[in-house]
């Protein structure tokens, strides 16, 4: 069984986290063959810099990075790149945080939702059919059109709970 993002970024022992940035480039492969898609290197590596942990990285600290790598880059080398993992659902913002984090999920119709713990900073992508069906309902029933939907919810994770 393959474990879920929140089960992975929570995790109290180790993990392999090179498992989770390779499965993350092979989706990434797939989805832009699939759709006709081009990942560049640059794009490549802001995915595999977003993917370095289970945190959420800042655009600045991403431009940082591939500066100290290559040398020169600008911001919008770093947002263009964001902006196509954002649009190929490859990467998600953390809204509350303007910062990026690696797409765990397969999203069919359910957008995003996080738990992001306080005092370590990771993030973990959860699904939740039940949180968007009552968000679907309480919308059809006011006659509320909903554009888009952004569900953080801070706290602590198991490991830094018992700390």
């Amino acid at each position: 069984m393959t474990p879920t993002a929140h089960n992975v970024a929570f995790s109290r022992g180790g993990h392999d986290h090179q498992t989770c940035i390779a499965d993350a480039l092979a989706r990434a492969e797939a989805v832009c063959a699939e759709r006709g898609l081009r990942l560049t290197a640059i794009r490549r590596r802001v995915l595999e810099l977003v993917w370095a942990n289970h945190q959420p990285t800042k655009a600045y600290d991403l431009l940082a990075r591939i500066n100290a790598e290559r040398g020169n880059a600008a911001p919008p080398t770093v947002y263009r790149a964001l902006d196509f993992l954002l649009e190929a659902g490859l990467v998600h913002k953390i809204e509350s945080q303007n910062a990026f984090i690696g797409c765990g999920l397969n999203h069919d119709r359910n957008p995003p939702k996080f738990f992001i713990c306080r005092k370590c900073g990771r993030a973990a992508e959860i699904a939740s059919r039940d949180i968007d069906d009552a968000i679907a309902d309480e919308a059809r029933q006011t006659g509320f059109v909903v554009d888009r939907q952004t569900i953080e919810v801070d706290g602590l994770c198991a490991a830094c709970a018992t700390c």
